[in-house]
């Protein structure tokens, strides 16, 4: 047995203290504790302590430690059971302390991977470009169950994904003003693909896009990605070059008809 005799408050925590005893040899410091801690176990001056309760009572202060952890990280955004768990093992907490962690943590309701999961697809759809695979893979990555998963990704129809790919598609297309609109297109799929959009949404996407450039916007594209094409082969001559330039600008998706209007055009100037 060993008896407390003193208690003080740590100077940089204000809500641990320090527990000194006598184990028969004289004062001496033996451990601190949470104020959760201190007061479950009603711990005083002059309190007598056996090994065993020493233990119960460092073990209760590991998970009141591992807890405010878990909490912490749970302040900045909702977190789903694996990645509380993931992150208490980067912190080296033992295993039987994170059980006993996510107990409680799910029991104050502070952890719910089904609330989570409804959450994040619903994130997802309303600020990121991200399709429904993408979104069911990130939320396997994060211990969802495929059950939970399915439901989940309910919150996200397919009516609503085929709208969130054609505003992709129409943006990218856009943006490739220097492309031809075979080549355009074929970007904007690649990219759905990336982005987690399933192949039949994809189709759809792009047959309801405004994706048709103007004949103008079209002639535009070919003159800038002739001018490159141009610098490469202008070594040559005749016959030769005029069949590099149509492979170089046939391979950049534009059509024959396009190609030899531009081959006219600059024979011209």
């Amino acid at each position: 047995m060993a008896v407390i005799t003193k208690i003080t408050t740590q100077q940089k925590n204000k809500d641990r203290f320090n527990i000194f005893m006598d184990y028969g040899k004289g004062e001496e410091y033996a451990f601190s504790v949470d104020s959760d801690v201190l007061i479950r176990f009603q711990l005083k001056k002059g309190l007598e302590i056996d090994d065993f309760s020493i233990i119960e009572i460092q073990f209760q202060d590991d998970i009141r430690k591992a807890y405010n952890l878990a909490v912490n990280f749970l302040a900045r955004r909702m977190r789903s059971e694996k990645e509380i768990r993931d992150y208490l093992i980067q912190k080296e907490v033992e295993e039987p302390i994170i059980n006993e962690v996510l107990h409680k943590l799910a029991a104050h309701k502070y952890i719910n991977d089904e609330e989570y999961a409804f959450s994040f697809v619903r994130t997802q759809m309303n600020t990121t470009d991200k399709g429904p695979d993408l979104i069911r893979m990130e939320l396997k990555d994060r211990g969802i169950n495929e059950v939970i998963i399915k439901h989940a990704m309910a919150e996200y129809p397919k009516e609503d994904q085929v709208e969130k790919a054609i505003k992709v598609t129409e943006k990218l297309i856009k943006k490739s003003s220097k492309e031809s609109q075979r080549i355009a297109k074929q970007k904007a799929e690649q990219f759905l693909l990336r982005k987690g959009y399933p192949f039949e949404v994809i189709h759809l996407a792009l047959n309801e896009a405004e994706t048709d450039k103007e004949q103008d916007e079209e002639m535009e594209a070919i003159r800038y990605q002739g001018e490159k094409a141009h610098r490469k082969y202008s070594k040559y001559s005749g016959f030769e070059y005029e069949q590099k330039m149509k492979q170089a600008l046939y391979r950049k998706g534009f059509s024959m008809e396009l190609i030899e209007k531009y081959l006219g055009e600059i024979e011209k100037s």
